[in-house]
């Protein structure tokens, strides 16, 4: 975010009575750490995603020649 950006939104925040700034603060960290979150979850697959079709392809195959059973939750 640019510094004006940084600035318009502090300005914002200033002309709200105390108890509105800290909601909207509070609000602001949780949509921080959700974006956060997202960009470590697509740096994640980006990372892996050829490991990911790998292992497809091999459950795929092994499916395909029998080796598989169905899955039995009581056993998980």
């Amino acid at each position: 975010m640019s510094t004006n950006s940084v600035v318009t939104v502090t300005k914002m925040l200033e002309g709200l009575p105390q108890s509105v700034q800290d909601r909207a603060i509070e609000h602001l960290r949780e949509y921080l750490d959700e974006i956060t979150e997202e960009i470590r979850w697509d740096e994640s697959f980006a990372t892996s995603s050829d490991k990911l079709s790998l292992a497809a392809r091999r459950a795929s195959e092994q499916f395909k020649a029998g080796k598989t059973e169905p899955l039995d939750l009581e056993r998980l």
